[in-house]
């Protein structure tokens, strides 16, 4: 076996990496993340440096990718999703650095999916190596610390196994339960909930607000124009950092026409407002995006659930991901759904302190999904 670590996923090729991709994973896809690295999304300005891991076979004189991992060296925790401030803040206050770190994760994308991608007659034979490559690197190059984020469940459960300590957070995720109809969906919640949805969706029709479903086909290029400029208003009126631009949008697009869904919000004289950007695999509709030019009552509800509920409704998607935190959404028919990620620590002097913060958290998480009432009859 041959180990690379990999500056950009180009040095990849594409149809073997994206052979390795379980349920036709948007943001896994090679032409996701080449997208990132292309317009600049994931570059020094934003402290976000690929050096992805790939393993080679001899074959026949042919080097065949049997296994990889997305993976990024961080100058900060900017666009991960899970917060770990504190650990950084510890690190500084006892001079001892706490960046670089290695971290395996879609940026700005906190999704759940593979991190360890393999053939799958593989996997008991290339896991331990890629964590041990991972491991040899961080000593290596003085890394703190690695961080799994957003794992698969398998994966998750391999990982501590194998040491790695183990994080929870709460999402909150609409399930389909074959429903045929938004109105059968409806059926399902409490009555209070239900009438709720109504309202709200008859709200935006009596503002006179168009939606439209397009996909990376049908979009033009004033669509992504007039959306990008909706995210990054988003980020200025929230003082953050805007890291993805209209040539990352266009071009992934472009790349994954089928997998990209943009809803945008026109007024009655054909005004485009707002917008939303999901992604779809074979199963999983994962929403991401919002941003608006003016503030239409309800339309954030609209564009980000309601059409994304139907769209996974006609698609016969099993799950909608519309990304992370907020309570609100189980009053639209989202339940909560516990999150991991996996941590391991380069001889840190906190590693027992650290350890029981998570035990704790695990702790805290598990009563807040515990106190959380389904917004579904009967439940």
């Amino acid at each position: 076996m041959q180990i690379n670590i990999h500056a950009e996923i180009s040095q990849i090729p594409v149809k073997e990496w994206n052979a390795l991709v379980k349920d036709n994973n948007p943001f896994l896809r090679h032409e996701f993340l080449s997208a990132l690295e292309n317009n600049g999304c994931v570059s020094d300005q934003f402290g976000w440096h690929p050096c992805h891991i790939a393993i080679y076979e001899n074959n026949e004189d042919n080097n065949v990718l049997i296994a990889a991992m997305p993976l990024y060296t961080k100058m900060n925790s900017y666009g991960e999703f899970v917060f770990d401030h504190a650990w950084a803040d510890a690190y500084q206050h006892n001079n001892i650095p706490y960046f670089p770190k290695l971290v395996s994760s879609i940026p700005y994308t906190p999704a759940s999916g593979q991190r360890l991608l393999c053939l799958p007659d593989r996997r008991d034979e290339v896991f331990p190596l890629l964590i041990q490559t991972i491991q040899q690197f961080a000593q290596q190059q003085n890394y703190s610390s690695f961080h799994c984020l957003f794992p698969q469940s398998d994966e998750q459960d391999w990982m501590e196994s194998y040491g790695l300590l183990t994080r929870h957070d709460c999402q909150f995720h609409w399930q389909n339960q074959n429903y045929n109809s938004f109105d059968e969906f409806l059926a399902k919640l409490e009555k209070r909930k239900r009438k709720n949805i109504r309202q709200e969706r008859r709200r935006v029709e009596q503002q006179n607000i168009t939606l439209r479903v397009l996909d990376g086909d049908s979009a033009t290029d004033q669509d992504w124009s007039n959306f990008a400029s909706f995210y990054q208003q988003t980020f200025a009126e929230k003082h953050g950092t805007a890291t993805l631009n209209e040539g990352f949008f266009k071009e992934v697009a472009q790349k994954l026409p089928e997998q990209t869904i943009l809803v945008l919000a026109d007024t009655a004289n054909g005004k485009c407002i707002a917008g939303s950007l999901m992604f779809a695999s074979d199963t999983t509709l994962y929403g991401r995006h919002w941003g608006c030019s003016e503030q239409v009552d309800k339309l954030h509800f609209e564009a980000c659930y309601y059409q994304g509920i139907e769209y996974a409704i006609k698609h016969k998607l099993q799950t909608f991901e519309p990304g992370a935190q907020g309570e609100h959404k189980i009053a639209r028919g989202f339940v909560p759904t516990l999150t991991r990620s996996s941590h391991w620590l380069n001889n840190s002097p906190f590693e027992e302190s650290i350890k029981n913060f998570t035990q704790h958290e695990q702790e805290s998480v598990a009563h807040y999904m515990k106190s959380l009432k389904s917004p579904y009859k009967d439940c």
